[in-house]
C-alpha cells in the first residue's frame, strides 16, 4: 500500500503538480501498520476493505472494540448500507459514510453518509474535516449506491448495451466526451478499476435478477484486465503512463 502511495505522489512530481519536498514531507507522515490496536488513539478512523457487507461488519467490530470512546469510525463503502455497518458497533451514533471517489488523491468529489443514528456532532466533524483536505463534500442518505454510483451504475449498464450491438469501447468514450463528459464511461472504468464494479455487478445478480446486464465486463475481468492498475482493462497501459492505448480484448 505505502508503494502504491508513493507511485501516486511520483506520478504527481513528474506532472509538477507536486514538489519533490513535498513529496517526501508527505510520506514522512505514513506510519503503516498490520496492527488494530495502532489506531486506538485515533480521532477518526475510515475503513476502506473490500466491498462485502461481511467484512466490513468485521471490521467494525474490530474497530469497536479498540478505538477510544471518541473516535469516528467511517467507511468507504461505495454502496452497501452503513446502517448495517454501523449495527456491528455498540457506537453507531459515531459512525458515518466517507465515499472517496477513485483515484481519492485526485478527485475532489467526497460523499458523506449519514446513517439512521448518526450524530450531528459526527456530521458536522466530518464536513470540517473535508473542508480541511480540499473536498466538496456531499451528503447523502443510506441508500443502494447513494447519489454517485446509484446514477453511474445505468449509465455504465446503458453503456455495455452498445459495446454488445457492435461499438467499440472508443468509439463509446469519444461520443460522451464529444457531447461533454471530462472522460467517457470505459476510460473512467480503468481508472476506477473495473473490480469494484464486477463487485456490484454479482450483488446485482442475485438482489435484482430481474435486471439484465450486459456480461461483457465479466469476461474482462476474467482476463485480470481490472483497469490501469493492472496495465489492460478496456484499454492498454504503459508501465508509469496513464494514456489509453485502444485494444480489443478478446470476449470468448
Amino acid at each position: 500500500m505505502v508503494a502504491a502511495i508513493r507511485r501516486n505522489y511520483e506520478a504527481s512530481v513528474a506532472r509538477k503538480k507536486l514538489t519533490p519536498e513535498k513529496r517526501d514531507a508527505a510520506i514522512a507522515l505514513l506510519t503503516p501498520t498490520l496492527r488494530y490496536d495502532d489506531v486506538a488513539e485515533a480521532d477518526l478512523v475510515i475503513e476502506a476493505v473490500f466491498e462485502e457487507m461481511d467484512i466490513k461488519q468485521q471490521v467494525f467490530r474490530k474497530l469497536d472494540r479498540v478505538s477510544k470512546p471518541s473516535a469516528i469510525l467511517a467507511t468507504n463503502t461505495s454502496t452497501l448500507d452503513v446502517d448495517r455497518i454501523a449495527d456491528a458497533t455498540t457506537r453507531p451514533q459515531d459512525v458515518v459514510g466517507m465515499h472517496f471517489f477513485s483515484p481519492a488523491n485526485v478527485m475532489k468529489l467526497l460523499e458523506v453518509v449519514r446513517g439512521a443514528k448518526t450524530g450531528k456532532d459526527v456530521l458536522k466533524s466530518v464536513m470540517d474535516i473535508a473542508k480541511t483536505i480540499r473536498k466538496t463534500a456531499v451528503v447523502a442518505g443510506v441508500c443502494d449506491g447513494f447519489i454517485g454510483n446509484r446514477m453511474v451504475e445505468h449509465y455504465l449498464r446503458q453503456a455495455m448495451f452498445l459495446l454488445e450491438e457492435g461499438a467499440s469501447p472508443p468509439q463509446v468514450d469519444r461520443a460522451l466526451e464529444k457531447f461533454g463528459m471530462a472522460m467517457g464511461p470505459f476510460r473512467m472504468s480503468d481508472l476506477a478499476a473495473t473490480t469494484l464494479g464486477g463487485v456490484i455487478r454479482k450483488r446485482r445478480y442475485v438482489e435484482k435478477p430481474y435486471m439484465r446486464y450486459s456480461r461483457v465486463a465479466d469476461r474482462l475481468c476474467e482476463q485480470g484486465r481490472f483497469g490501469q492498475k493492472t496495465g489492460a482493462g478496456w484499454y492498454l497501459y504503459e508501465s508509469g503512463r496513464r494514456d489509453a492505448l485502444p485494444t480489443l480484448p478478446s470476449m470468448r
